[in-house]
């Protein structure tokens, strides 16, 4: 099975590398075909230009990888902090340019792009780690939970991947080194969960 893993964080030394580490090394020990992108250490432009907004628009070579693995991938795995309810822009640049049309959704013929695309990427399922330095029920009360309603139904919803599972962990700037090491674990069930050998 391919698996793409796309981590979104500046720091190499943050819970979310960790946490795309351990995503990667379970994918492997499972005999996995892993593609892994670090956006920040690949220095990926998340800049959309204009031209490259239509679906047979100039594709950035880079950007053209990224298309063809997204499209061959069986399952996705997507790591980032949750920075103001949000991606961080590195991310979202991410989702502008290679989530687009003739890759992850089509409109119907004679849909002038007004209606519901349809999703066309082969994955099944898809797994998001967040990190949050929010406590979950403030968390809820005051924000809600916009990072599910985004990646459920905006992102992965609309590009065909029926099977979205998001696990946030929290807080983790007062986390101790003993609960890293245990939602470390949890990473690596999940992933073994969702991507079996």
């Amino acid at each position: 099975m391919r698996v793409s893993v796309i981590l979104g964080h500046p720091d190499p030394g943050s819970f979310n590398h960790a946490i795309a580490e351990a995503a990667v090394e379970a994918l492997n020990q499972n005999g996995h075909d892993v593609t892994f992108h670090d956006l920040y250490a690949e220095r990926f432009d998340p800049v959309l230009p204009g031209p490259e907004i239509p679906r047979d628009g100039p594709v950035d070579p880079v950007v053209k990888r990224h298309c063809d693995e997204i499209a061959a991938a069986d399952g996705i795995v997507i790591v980032h902090p949750n920075w103001w309810g949000q991606p961080p822009a590195i991310l979202k640049g991410w989702v502008d340019r290679v989530m687009r049309p003739g890759v992850a959704y089509e409109f119907l013929e004679g849909d002038g792009g007004e209606g519901v695309p349809v999703g066309l990427l082969r994955a099944e399922s898809a797994l998001v780690f967040n990190s949050s330095n929010t406590p979950e029920e403030r968390e809820m009360e005051a924000f809600g939970d916009p990072l599910d309603t985004l990646w459920k139904n905006c992102v992965f919803g609309l590009c065909g991947v029926s099977i979205v599972h998001r696990r946030t962990f929290s807080v983790v700037v007062t986390s101790t080194l003993e609960e890293r090491w245990k939602w470390l674990a949890e990473v690596r069930e999940i992933v073994g969960g969702q991507f079996p050998a």
